[in-house]
């Protein structure tokens, strides 16, 4: 479907790529993953032709149209409603709709064959486009990554970027292009609509290559991962899981071929050495010598698991109650976030907060700081000292600051080489360290902030996404390092591999309500699923006992045969219907023909007559029609009531 040959792309003198491959096959769901700056943003704008390459070639099939979903459409906007934009998908389809009303609005004072003929075309080619449930799979798509039924008619404009974002995902799938290049399609969805996706791309009929940093999403819906590292592309086939695992055995064997062919080249430069002066082994020290120079170097293993020692300081441990909240209420107007709940934070707990976007996570985050009004009580308990992480702590970054400048303003009195053994850790080795906050990246300046939190010697973490643009390894490390703080922390996250990495509790909001689980989220997922199983089960158990009290309610003798005289008086009626609009149709067909007769429209009163009769006629069937529907609904339920 797509090839890429020999692809090279350079940007200054920086090679992002030197001759690389890559075949992209029907239905391959690939998963495309490498470090940040590695060029995996870039490698999907080279597909989409919005780059060229700097030599090579990307080849595709004729038939293969392409689908591009990038950060770019944050900026997008629109006064259209969002259910409008998404239907924008169906081109061909809405452009078939216009011709059909103009046909329409034409035939209102034009009967002739040749408009009549035409708007039956354009209905058969609009019933064969599905036009009929254009709405119906846009509004599934859209309320399936997260919006609310009532927001489908509201303006684009009224949007977040973020959720402008979702538009754009739920337009593309609904395009269900060839192959569709997603790059990080999780950045702004919450878990409800990330495992809505997942399941959406298991079955997508058409090619897809993702670019994420979730791995669990990864792992639930690619089938190839392929990996962009040392200027080139490295396939493995199997999910995220695999990759790793598989990633590591080939790393085990290229480091061993390095370390033989290592040992090798040192005994045969020892041997040229030592013969080099002998005329009697000149013939032999030239050989080796060139052999030296034909030899295929196998490269170095250079491992970028980062593995961290991070040693946390507390100036004083808190007390064991940390935050109590009690019968706390919050509301912004008529929309009720939080009523008459309850709920405490204990020393070492470990939160994780998750759900749906709009249930009032975030909210939640602030009363637990202390910065949001509430009704009802929070108290925070003895000795903590909390330390918050949002995003818009990026913003109050100094960005004339150089990075160990930044963390050393803290205020955690560490020195500048245990500063550095903290930015190391958040991948800030040696000059690194020295680069300004302006010229860093989102995901960089992520990392400096995070680390501040990390260093502020608080016992008491809020930590509100923490997770967002951060790679594979900033994740790990932060896992790590969450996994050696000894203190307590609360974090909103829609990162499941982040949250079973971190958590031994469980919070969400139900019904206005704060709901623990007091387990790690792989427990929390068994206990939902169950949970979920059962209300299924319970309510396939009551709609049975609903069926069989309507069953029972009927069984009684005069009950049937009351039933049954009604059943055979319904019969009788539909009967006399279908007559009825046998004869209906026949005299519409008869005044149709008159209609698409041209010698018609010579007399206007007699046209007119034609026009009028033909409006009544079809009204009358439209109507009779509508009775023969109710008596077949009616009669259905009279004798499964019998049976």
């Amino acid at each position: 479907m797509l090839s890429i040959s020999n692809l090279s792309y350079f940007i200054g003198g920086r090679a992002l790529y030197e001759n690389a491959n890559l075949h992209i096959k029907p239905k391959d769901k690939i998963g495309l993953v490498g470090q940040n700056g590695t060029g995996k943003s870039t490698l999907l704008k080279i597909i989409a032709g919005e780059y060229q390459p700097s030599s090579g070639e990307v080849q595709k099939a004729k038939d293969c149209t392409i689908g591009f979903l990038n950060q770019d459409l944050l900026s997008y906007q629109s006064d259209e409603s969002i259910l409008q934009v998404a239907l924008a998908a169906f081109k061909e389809t809405l452009a078939l709709q216009d011709e059909i009303d103009a046909v329409l609005k034409q035939m209102e004072t034009d009967y002739s064959e040749e408009v009549i003929n035409r708007l039956a075309t354009l209905q058969e080619r609009f019933e064969a486009n599905e036009g009929y449930t254009i709405k119906a799979k846009a509004e599934e798509v859209l309320e399936g990554i997260g919006f609310r039924t009532e927001d489908l008619e509201k303006p684009l404009r009224n949007f977040s970027g973020g959720w402008r974002m979702r538009v754009m995902l739920a337009k593309l799938l609904l395009e269900k292009p060839a192959l569709l290049l997603l790059d990080e399609p999780t950045n702004h969805l919450d878990l409800p609509s990330i495992q809505w996706v997942e399941n959406y791309l298991k079955t997508y009929e058409g090619a897809v290559v993702v670019v994420s940093h979730d791995q669990t999403f990864l792992d639930n819906c690619v089938t190839s991962i392929v990996e962009v590292a040392n200027n080139t592309l490295t396939s493995y086939p199997g999910n995220y899981s695999f990759y790793k695992k598989e990633k590591k055995e080939r790393m085990e064997i290229q480091q061993n071929a390095y370390e033989n062919q290592q040992q090798m080249i040192k005994q045969t430069e020892r041997f040229i050495e030592r013969f080099r002066a002998k005329a009697t082994k000149s013939n032999q020290v030239q050989s080796r010598i060139k052999a030296l120079e034909r030899m295929e170097r196998v490269q170095e293993v250079v491992d970028d698991e980062a593995f961290v020692n991070f040693k946390f300081k507390f100036s004083q441990k808190s007390g064991r109650h940390v935050i109590t909240l009690d019968h706390i209420g919050k509301s912004y107007g008529d929309l009720v976030i939080l009523e008459n709940t309850s709920a405490s934070i204990e020393r070492g707990d470990k939160i994780a907060l998750i759900g749906a976007n709009g249930r009032g996570k975030s909210t939640l985050l602030r009363i637990i700081a202390g910065t949001e009004p509430i009704t009802g009580t929070r108290t925070q308990g003895h000795n903590v000292i909390p330390s918050f992480y949002a995003q818009h702590q990026l913003e109050a970054l100094t960005l004339d600051n150089e990075i160990i400048q930044e963390l050393a303003q803290e205020g955690s009195n560490k020195s500048e080489t245990e500063l550095r053994n903290v930015l190391g850790c958040f991948l800030f080795t040696n000059d690194d360290v020295f680069k300004k906050i302006k010229v860093l990246s989102g995901g960089e300046k992520s990392r400096v902030a995070l680390a501040k939190t990390l260093i502020s010697e608080a016992n008491f973490l809020l930590l509100d996404e923490p997770t967002n643009h951060l790679d594979f390894q900033s994740v790990n490390i932060l896992i790590q390092a969450l996994q050696q703080y000894e203190g307590t922390f609360i974090t909103v996250s829609h990162d499941r591999h982040f949250i079973k990495g971190v958590a031994n509790k469980i919070w969400y909001i139900e019904d206005h309500q704060i709901k623990e689980y007091p387990g790690t989220y792989e427990e929390y997922e068994f206990w939902k699923a169950q949970q979920d199983e059962e209300k299924a089960s319970a309510s396939q158990i009551a709609e049975k006992s609903v069926q069989k009290a309507k069953s029972k309610s009927h069984s009684t003798n005069s009950e049937i045969q009351d039933a049954k005289r009604s059943l055979k008086k319904l019969e009788n009626e539909l009967e006399q219907v279908e007559q009825l609009v046998e004869k209906l149709e026949k005299e519409e067909k008869e005044l149709s023909l008159k209609l698409a007769d041209p010698e018609l429209y010579q007399n206007d009163s007699e046209a007119k007559a034609v026009q009028d009769s033909y409006g009544v006629v079809k009204s009358k069937l439209d109507e009779a029609n509508q009775n023969w529907e109710r008596l077949v609904d009616e009669i259905a339920n009279l004798q499964e009531s019998i049976a």
